[in-house]
């Protein structure tokens, strides 16, 4: 067979063990793997350079399905290239099968998990960002794109992203097979109106036939001989293709054939073409940044310093130990002080503009290649960006957050940027840590742990200078916390601003002979269950929280969860922001809210009152 049959006949293989593997429980998405089935067989069989016996091998190119719906063809692809066999092939969505219903790192081959519809672009954007700016290595990125996802804002982020950062190594393949979920999608079988919004953006377009194994061939090799900017192929196709009794016809998404012997008679039988996928470019090694010894930023107790600042400080000094450390910002870096990483190492940082969902793919796109990445934005603004956190605990990407400008205490702005949710939504993802300091010191210790914290990394900061509290020698491990003052009377227990105000409130709680424990719970998740426990015990179950935040799912909750298993129940007051806030001064807001020192010493009374009418 010349090229082209070749081509041809793994097409037809790729769409029978596409229709095969979803027979098994009779569920998946065979129609619309068989739609870009020709596709995947061109590239898999020349254009993709991949040692599948080494997957973390840097010199790889990097294949992301971002319509991770057609899982049974992408696992397809997998058998021709000999990385699994026919019979792990029909162990397709069964349980304990490591080739789920979308693909996930499960898989060793498997880069990022797709799924939700819209986010595959955006993570090559972030492996093309590392494999041009900072691995300077020829490796190539493909990504399958589902013409119903274009539709997602998140897409059109990384169209403009790619373009303005010149990736031509990224290459998007846009399966245009016409039919969506419940019928036609919004421009049909209309190449034209994705090719030239595509151009729009800055990108170079191929419009193809997407079953002309030739045409494909050539749209591919045009792709990567496209100097300065990304390539799309926008391939029209058919969904279903190649069996009369699904194709080009709507109601057969996500469905198994319901006559698939009939159907594999009909494409030409089962086949067992294995491919000799191309080895990678070895010829030069990744380049690397210079590294020295780690030297934290110090600040005197006493001095007034925001924690904001003291994140973009330490994130320098950082930088400057670990050279695969890199930092991103969604064009806030003034606010969140990510600028003096910008100025330090401009080689290392990538400004994602006003595209939060870019910045979250880019980030868990840049760590799928060993870098270190910090991405900060104003904490509010991470809530656009939520399911790509949910998704990059799914890929267990291990990435870094920094949230700043986090509660009421932000002042004159308003709630429009006021995080009031942050912690709850941080503390719901998988395996993720969250943390909350209180002092400039603290801040820069925490950042030297995140850089090698596993899973997805929360930091919150203050907006607000406060006092230094910590001398710079002392440790904060994640999963602690810190007994500030002692006392048997009640338990007050804060972080970040509301600690400082708890501090003022046990002054005056001691003045009127009530001794106040504070603790500072700089590490929300995981939590000091101990240390809350050994406190609620010692102060006879009066605990106090308070916390800049929605009473749902913040501090509070934290530390209801801490005391739910005790043999005898605490009584837990919780202070946080309940009314909808709006602008003011940071004092004035947090007296509205109820969370200042007057406040919590008013709460604190009343607690100790109650035990004392008893």
């Amino acid at each position: 067979m010349n090229d082209a049959e070749r081509g041809r006949e793994l097409g037809q293989q790729l769409r029978v063990d596409s229709i095969r593997s979803s027979n098994v429980t009779k569920s998946g998405h065979p129609t619309s793997s068989m739609s870009a089935a020709d596709l995947m067989a061109v590239l898999l069989a020349k254009y993709l350079h991949y040692d599948f016996d080494a997957p973390d091998d840097p010199h790889n190119d990097r294949l992301v399905f971002s319509k991770g719906h057609a899982s049974p063809l992408l696992y397809s692809m997998y058998r021709a290239a000999g990385a699994i066999g026919e019979k792990e092939l029909l162990t397709f969505r069964t349980f304990g099968s490591r080739l789920q219903g979308h693909p996930t790192p499960a898989i060793p081959w498997v880069d990022v998990a797709t799924g939700s519809l819209g986010q595959g672009l955006p993570y090559g954007v972030g492996i093309a960002l590392a494999g041009k700016k900072l691995d300077r290595l020829p490796y190539r990125i493909w990504v399958l794109c589902g013409d119903s996802e274009i539709a997602e804002g998140s897409m059109w982020e990384a169209f403009e992203h790619a373009a303005f950062y010149g990736l031509d190594n990224l290459t998007a393949i846009i399966d245009v097979n016409r039919l969506g979920q419940r019928g036609e999608t919004m421009h049909g079988w209309d190449l034209d109106s994705y090719a030239q919004r595509a151009k729009a953006f800055g990108w170079h377009a191929v419009e193809v036939d997407g079953h002309d194994v030739e045409a494909i061939d050539g749209a591919y090799a045009e792709a990567i001989s496209t100097e300065g900017r990304p390539t799309v192929v926008v391939a029209k196709t058919v969904k279903g293709k190649g069996v009369k009794e699904v194709e080009n016809k709507p109601g057969w998404h996500g469905k198994a054939l319901d006559h698939p012997e009939q159907a594999i008679e009909e494409l030409g039988g089962v086949r067992n073409i294995v491919v000799d996928v191309a080895e990678p470019d070895r010829s030069a090694d990744p380049h690397e940044f210079p590294s020295g010894e780690l030297e934290l930023p110090a600040w005197d107790e006493g001095e007034e310093v925001a924690t904001r600042r003291a994140y973009g400080d330490a994130l320098v000094a950082l930088g400057g130990a670990r050279g695969d450390v890199v930092a991103l910002d969604g064009e806030v870096n003034n606010s969140t002080y990510a600028e003096l990483f910008a100025e330090a190492y401009p080689e290392r940082y990538f400004e994602m503009y006003i595209a939060e969902q870019q910045l979250l793919a880019a980030a868990v796109g840049l760590q799928v290649r060993k870098w270190v990445p910090f991405a900060s934005s104003f904490a509010a603004f991470f809530s656009r960006a939520y399911d790509f956190i949910r998704m990059a605990a799914i890929s267990q990407a291990n990435i870094r957050l920094c949230g700043s400008h986090a509660g009421v205490s932000i002042g004159e702005d308003g709630p429009s940027q006021m995080a009031l949710e942050d912690l709850a939504m941080m503390r719901a993802v998988h395996g993720s840590t969250v943390l909350y300091p209180s002092d400039a010191n603290q801040t820069a210790k925490l950042v030297a742990e995140m850089a090698d914290r596993e899973g997805i990394v929360f930091l919150r900061t203050t907006r607000a200078a406060t006092p230094v509290i910590y001398g710079a020698d002392e440790e904060f491990p994640i999963g602690g916390s810190r007994v500030l003052r002692d006392g048997d009377d009640v338990t007050i227990v804060g972080a970040g601003i509301t600690l400082h105000e708890a501090l003022k409130a046990a002054d005056t709680l001691d003045e009127e002979g009530i001794s106040a424990r504070v603790i500072d719970l700089y590490s929300v998740k995981p939590v000091d269950a101990e240390t809350l426990r050994a406190a609620a015990e010692a102060t006879g179950g009066r605990v106090l929280t308070v916390e800049d935040h929605w009473p749902e799912g913040g501090i509070g909750d934290a530390v209801l969860e801490a005391l739910s298993d005790r043999e005898t129940p605490a009584r837990v007051v919780r202070l946080a922001v309940r009314d909808m806030p709006g602008s003011g001064k940071p004092a004035e807001l947090l007296a509205a809210a109820g969370i200042d020192a007057a406040h919590i010493a008013e709460a604190a009374q009343a607690l100790v009152g109650a035990r004392a009418a008893v």
